[in-house]
């Protein structure tokens, strides 16, 4: 059995302008701070140790009315504009019909993850989509990964199993849980390190 583990914002889908929309929204409603660009915000999400609530809105911890405003506004703004990176549907039916086995863990809450994997049509792919609500811990927590495994039945003897991500906590998450890091280029990251280093969606099909 082969299993590959994907990242999603910045690794599936271009997810940066409905972010930025959604922090700008808390930045303007909750604290009258100007808009960002988009840049900043992916900049911002992507930097190994970073304090987003400091980053986003000007306080030391993600206060509790930013956090329901965030999300009541990202339930709609999250299927606004959100895109496939170019080659990413084509790789994951090649993947389907290679019978390998599928799934999504991402530090987003899985019930917008899976709001925005189903709007884009791919969500008949992956067998689990988890976020950090079902497990307790994000990335780079193996927490995500190993429920994933777990329920897979995945064997370290006999099965292979690769975690693709745009973020070097996608590729320690994969270290601690005893699989292979791939590193992706495409999407939010163009620079990384990783046990392999791909810069296309396609260049997974010579590896799984």
């Amino acid at each position: 059995m082969k299993i590959i583990i994907f990242d999603m914002d910045g690794t599936l889908i271009d997810s940066s302008s409905d972010i930025t929309a959604t922090v700008n929204y808390v930045r303007r409603h909750n604290h009258g701070l100007p808009p960002v660009e988009s840049s900043a915000v992916v900049e911002w999400i992507n930097r190994p140790v970073r304090n987003l609530p400091k980053l986003f809105y000007g306080t030391e911890i993600y206060e509790e009315r930013d956090r329901e405003l965030f999300e009541a506004h990202y339930h709609e703004q999250c299927i606004k504009t959100p895109v496939l990176f170019p080659g990413i549907a084509e790789t994951l039916e090649s993947l389907s019909r290679r019978g390998a086995r599928m799934a999504v863990a991402t530090n987003a809450p899985s019930t917008f993850a899976r709001r925005m994997i189903e709007h884009l049509k791919i969500d008949t792919y992956f067998d689990y989509i988890v976020g950090p609500d079902i497990t307790g811990a994000s990335k780079p927590d193996p927490a995500m990964l190993q429920y994933v495994l777990s329920n897979m039945d995945f064997d370290s003897y006999s099965h292979r199993a690769w975690m693709v991500g745009d973020n070097s906590k996608d590729v320690d998450a994969a270290r601690a849980a005893g699989i292979t890091g791939i590193f992706c280029t495409w999407g939010f990251s163009p620079e990384g390190e990783g046990d392999i280093v791909i810069g296309t969606p396609e260049a997974l099909l010579d590896i799984v």
